[in-house]
Formats: structure tokens, sequence, C-alpha cells
């Protein structure tokens, strides 16, 4: 009779354990990518005073989880996270890995995400060298990432966003390389996306590094389930025919993500009226 109850009670406990095991939880996330224009006097009534309120605005009505932004000036950084209480951010300014030149950085929701680590690299030969120039580029390029936890889901995933030199070939091809070693360090096989203004298009041999390499990447706005608005980013602020202009900015994710949609809006009818640029994209992913 004792070996009987034993067994039943080892039974239970067994049952009671199992029924604890929690089933594996998914992270769905909409992520960003926006080049939101450096402030430059000379744009007139395309300046960034003229553009903040629609940029941020655009951020929240979009209900982004996690963006990368690009060409972000400390003045706009501040405006920014003035408008946009509920997101905290992580990035320096590439000339001085301070508050000097252009931010690369990544806006997430802080109630959402933990960050678990983060840091800027420069795209170089010298990768910790502040300020260095690498290859044949001709600015100073760089990469901010953050390792973050999704309070919700429990998942461990990378976030990394960058802006590519518009005239080194080498500098983008090889920032590529460094991007994807990076990953591979800071994350292993956890989930990654690479956000960014790669300067250049689908066509090109950087694109076809980070999508063809061995440790692969994909580009979101292809394998979404579904795609609506615009098929290009870059415009000039209208100035370019929608039939001439390009998609250079991209959303890229590792194997393991679902890429439930792809959003790229248009961009407004007159001077102005534009966010950026650049048009942003939106992507819903799942892992």
């Amino acid at each position: 009779m004792k070996k009987q109850l034993s067994m039943l009670a080892a039974g239970m406990m067994a049952l009671a354990a199992t029924s604890c095991v929690s089933e594996p939880q998914t992270a769905n996330i909409t992520w960003g990518t926006f080049n939101i224009r450096y402030d430059n006097p000379a744009d007139s009534l395309n300046n960034w005073k003229y553009r903040k309120d629609s940029v941020s605005h655009f951020i929240l009505s979009q209900d982004i989880d996690i963006i990368g932004l690009q060409e972000v000036l400390h003045n706009q950084l501040k405006d920014l996270k003035d408008r946009l209480p509920e997101y905290a951010e992580v990035g320096v300014g590439r000339e001085d890995g301070k508050t000097q030149g252009e931010y690369a950085p990544l806006f997430y929701k802080k109630d959402r995400f933990e960050v678990m680590d983060s840091n800027t690299f420069w795209l170089s030969q010298y990768p910790d060298s502040v300020g260095f120039i690498g290859w044949d580029g001709a600015c100073t390029r760089i990469a901010t990432w953050a390792k973050l936890k999704d309070k919700q889901s429990g998942k461990i995933f990378m976030a990394i966003n960058t802006h590519f030199d518009h005239v080194g070939t080498e500098a983008r091809k090889k920032g590529a390389l460094l991007i994807i070693e990076k990953i591979k360090e800071i994350v292993g096989n956890n989930p990654a996306v690479l956000t960014g203004d790669f300067n250049v298009s689908e066509m090109s041999e950087a694109y076809q590094t980070i999508t063809t390499n061995d440790f692969m990447l994909k580009d979101a706005h292809k394998e979404a389930e579904n795609r609506s608005g615009s098929n290009y980013t870059f415009h000039d602020f209208g100035r370019i025919s929608p039939e001439l202009c390009e998609k250079i900015d991209f959303v890229f994710v590792t194997p393991q993500i679902k890429v439930k949609s792809s959003f790229i809006p248009k961009e407004g009818p007159r001077e102005g009226k534009q966010m950026s640029d650049h048009n942003p994209e939106v992507v819903k992913l799942s892992f």
C-alpha cells in the first residue's frame, strides 16, 4: 500500500511539474527604419523645424515598437525625445562618440523592452576607433546596436542600425561583412534585425553580401506576406519622379523571423509636406 501511495504521489508531482512548464511565447513587434534627413538650414520649407512634429506623429501613429533612425543630429535627437516620452534610445554621434555628428540611434518602447547591452562601432578596419573613416569611404560611418529582451515574451534578440557610405563601394561591402560578424558575436543564433539607409539598391554588391552570406539576412520587404504603399524610399523631397525612385532603405531579418507585412508610405504632395527626403519602412515581425 505504501509503495502504491509513493508511486501515486510521484505521478502527481510529475503531472504538476509538466503543467507548470509554460508554452514558448511569440514576440510580435512593429519595427521601422527611417532616414529623417539631417537638420540643414538650406532645406528651406523642408527644414527640420517644419518636419519634426510629423516625424514624431508618424512613429506614434504606426505604434512602432522599435525604430532605427539615420542622419539624426543632436538637436534632432532632443526634439524626438521630447515628443516621444514613452521611448528610450541608444546611440552616439559618429564624429566623437558622444554628441558630434550624425547619430544612427535606436528608439524603443521602454516599458516593453529591457536593454541587456548596447554599443556603437565604426564601419572601418578599426571598429573601436572613434571617428575613423573606413576603407574607401567618404564619411565616418557607424552602426549602433542593442541586445534586447522583450518583457512580454521573454525573447532575447538584437537590433542594429546603420547608414552606409554614399561613395565607397569597398566601405559598403566590408561594412556589411563587419556587421554580420558583430551579429554572430553578440547574439549568435538568436533573432536579429538590421535596419538602415544603405545608399544602394538591391542590385549592389553590399546588398548581395548581406543576403547571400553564409550567415544570411533576408530582405523583410521581399519576405512580407503583405506589402502596401510605395516600392521605393529615396525621393529627394518629391523632386524625383516615382518611376525613377529607388529603394535604398531596408529592414533585414535573420531567417527565423517571420515578416507579416511591410508598409512604405508615400511622400506628401508638395514642398513642405514631406516628412523627409526618404520614405520610412514599417514592418510587422513575429518570432
